[in-house]
């Protein structure tokens, strides 16, 4: 087979949840539902480090990133990072630095490496959704490529405990625009790499509908699937709800909770204008005069929607042990949300978690915590932090 199988953790029994928590749980027909009355005050089992273990892309001789899309840990503390165009293996102390994959349709080349998966030490798992294709790669070499459903808007979310891919839709499948229903569905979806079968598992809201001769709003709601311990785990941003499927798509476990709602302001816009600025200029191809109107528009749009409600959080990931990690919402930046709400597998509130300004994780493993680090020049560097554990949470 092309990806191990992996035990996964039984369900079942109390999830002995903080008892300063004001939360009720129940089972109904199987399914475990977590309901906090507010948000709970607790304080979390880990913390980052003060200090990075090490930077890596801010040194003479670094590699340079740009826009790093995903990011992984393998055992031994070395990372795998991929960007727009290529992907790069970091050493365990983050001084040197290897090309995996260069841009390019060769065997082993990628075009758009959107995320990786490491199966063990020196394996990686590179889905390319520009090429369709799945590349395994053990040590500097390919072992295997698979051709993934031709499909731009499916993506490859996680590994089922079978080997089998748990697919999700990155985009819109078709126009949202005047369509019946409130929201348009994504899907959830299992694919055998041997075959090359198709099944999808569930549906789920996945991007609210939008009304023709009406303006459309700058932050608008989106539906999101991550995999956690080989689960589907599905968000929708405008509710405090995260709610857990098998790969067979059996709901397992809902988490709710009551927190109060956050409205955009202008400091959450700070640093939003020269971001745009930055990405404009390397991407637009238009003028330096058409690039200031249009993020002047696009400035006046967020500023026009201040003091209304914005998403309660970002885009979930799930670390190596299943926790959810929920970053917090930021407006016309990227995601570099701290704090990061963490949510056990059980269902238990684990606690907030404050990172570094500018720095948005990528991967939880090992004691270990990989992300991106932004400087105040907008320049990006990769850097890892230990995790300070209370308890074993995280492993």
């Amino acid at each position: 087979m092309l990806i191990p199988a992996a035990a996964l953790a039984a369900c079942g029994g109390d999830p002995g949840l903080t008892g300063e928590a004001q939360v009720q749980v129940r089972d109904s027909a199987g399914v475990r539902i977590v309901e906090y009355v507010t948000v709970p005050e607790v304080e979390p089992p880990f913390a980052l480090a003060a200090e990075p273990l090490y930077r890596h892309g801010a040194n003479p001789g670094d590699y340079e990133f740009q826009f790093v899309d995903a990011g992984r840990l393998f055992p031994d503390g070395s990372a795998v990072v991929a960007w727009y165009s290529e992907v790069v293996v970091l050493s365990p102390d983050g001084t040197t630095h290897e090309v995996l994959a260069k841009v390019g349709e060769g065997p082993g080349e990628v075009i758009s490496p959107y995320s990786v998966f490491v199966l063990g030490q020196d394996s990686v798992l590179v889905p390319d959704d520009r090429q369709s294709r799945l590349t395994l790669f053990v040590g500097d070499s390919v072992a295997r490529i698979v051709s993934l459903p031709r499909a731009a808007h499916v993506g490859v979310a996680g590994i089922g405990a079978s080997g089998e891919l748990l697919l999700m839709n990155r985009f819109p499948y078709r126009s949202r625009v005047d369509i019946e229903d409130e929201w348009l569905a994504g899907h959830m979806t299992l694919f055998d790499i041997e075959t090359g079968a198709l099944d999808t598992v569930a549906s789920y809201d996945h991007f609210h509908r939008e009304r023709s001769g009406q303006p459309w709003p700058i932050i608008r709601p989106v539906g999101e699937v991550t995999v956690a311990a080989g689960r589907f785990v599905y968000t929708r941003s405008d509710r405090p709800e995260i709610t857990w499927r098998m790969p067979d798509g059996k709901v397992i476990r809902i988490v709710r909770w009551r927190p109060e709602p956050t409205l955009l302001t202008e400091e959450l816009l700070e640093g939003g204008e020269a971001y745009n600025r930055m990405i404009g200029r390397r991407h637009y191809g238009v003028s330096d005069a058409r690039l200031e109107e249009m993020i002047q528009e696009d400035m006046s749009r967020y500023r026009a929607m201040i003091g209304q409600p914005i998403p309660r959080f970002g885009s979930p990931f799930a670390d190596a042990a299943g926790n959810v990690w929920l970053p917090s919402y930021r407006p016309a930046y990227p995601e570099e949300a701290s704090p990061y709400t963490v949510i056990s597998p059980d269902g238990e509130w684990l606690g907030q978690v404050e990172t570094p300004p500018g720095f948005r994780i990528l991967d939880v493993a090992g004691g270990l915590v990989l992300g991106v680090l932004r400087d105040d020049f907008d320049v990006e560097s990769v850097a890892v932090y230990e995790l300070a554990t209370r308890t074993s949470a995280v492993r």
